[in-house]
């Protein structure tokens, strides 16, 4: 084998359950030895149940790619995604995990450019996926539990937005597939407005100027201008989008809505939003706890859906976050 660069910011980690057999890869694979990442295989050799059997006796289940190959892996994982998640041979954690590291790469090509249609078709493909694994029951979510990411970015809040809401949906009897898909597209593309605010106001490292806040709270109608230009997704899906931070008190915006007139898809997104924004680490603040956070939205009586926050507690229950 020959060694390569021992700086592993120029290689991504990808989870060997993403490789599909027999496939030849547009990318070569790998492996990290002793701090050293090393070329496993080259992209023109095909991928056999030896090379995995090999590897998975060797106790490696992580490979890596060329940071520079990063958007063929993610177009090949995508291709292959539904034979994943359908492949009853890989663990449920590692479909999970391929499953999330997939969303993030394509969350992040998503909001470089909202309004490509070929990225709001990927969208709503990923979302497709998610559905059918958190219909798998609420084991499966909280395999996606474990491997959401801490750190808050936009990609990683996006992705947990998303999940959560479709697992409350589904713990509260949505099960339709296609309601469940207008609802995790609206999900994933909640923040799509913050694309217009400069980085300098969200990932500011501690309070925001009344001005600044201003700004911030115009990114649910911008994020409804965005998509609206696609012309690709349902209405029912600009709901969430609009409407994530309003309140059933009439505390939120950009509208201060009461409980009558917001609709339930964005009653539960705020639920997931408010939550996620809590549990995950700042720059400016460490991360609050499963239990901690859901009494501090318990404490803001009237603003979040009384109904649909007990769901959410007794969903989150048996595994804290």
């Amino acid at each position: 084998m020959q060694k390569t660069e021992t700086l592993t910011d120029k290689f991504w980690p990808i989870y060997l359950e993403s490789l599909q057999l027999g496939s030849i890869l547009d990318f070569d694979l790998y492996i990290n030895i002793g701090g050293e990442i090393v070329l496993y295989r080259a992209s023109n050799i095909p991928f056999t149940e030896n090379t995995r059997a090999t590897l998975l006796e060797n106790n490696v289940g992580r490979l890596y790619i060329a940071a520079d190959k990063l958007h063929s892996y993610q177009r090949y994982v995508e291709a292959n995604l539904n034979k994943i998640m359908e492949d009853t041979s890989i663990d449920e954690s590692a479909r999970a995990g391929v499953l999330y590291d997939s969303a993030k790469l394509l969350v992040k090509d998503v909001l470089s450019n909202p309004i490509l249609g070929e990225n709001i078709k990927r969208s709503q493909a990923m979302v497709e996926s998610t559905v059918s694994f958190v219909l798998k029951g609420q084991d499966t979510f909280h395999n996606l539990l474990r491997v959401m990411s801490y750190d808050y970015s936009i990609y990683t809040h996006s992705i947990n937005v998303c999940t959560f809401s479709l697992a409350l949906a589904y713990f509260t009897g949505i099960n339709d597939p296609i309601e469940l898909n207008r609802l995790g597209t609206g999900a994933l593309l909640h923040d799509v407005g913050k694309t217009r605010i400069s980085e300098s106001i969200l990932k500011k490292p501690g309070p925001l100027t009344s001005a600044e806040m201003e700004i911030i709270k115009k990114h649910p109608e911008w994020g409804v201008e965005i998509v609206r230009e696609t012309g690709m997704i349902s209405q029912e899906s600009y709901h969430p989008i609009i409407q994530h931070h309003e309140r059933e008190d009439k505390s939120g915006y950009p509208r201060g809505l009461d409980a009558g007139d917001i609709h339930l898809y964005s009653k539960i997104v705020a639920i997931a939003d408010a939550f996620d924004a809590m549990t995950t680490r700042r720059v400016y603040r460490s991360a609050v706890g499963t239990f901690p956070a859901l009494r501090a939205m318990y404490s803001k009586k009237g603003a979040f859906n009384e109904r649909l926050l007990g769901e959410f507690t007794r969903l989150m229950g048996p595994c804290e976050r």
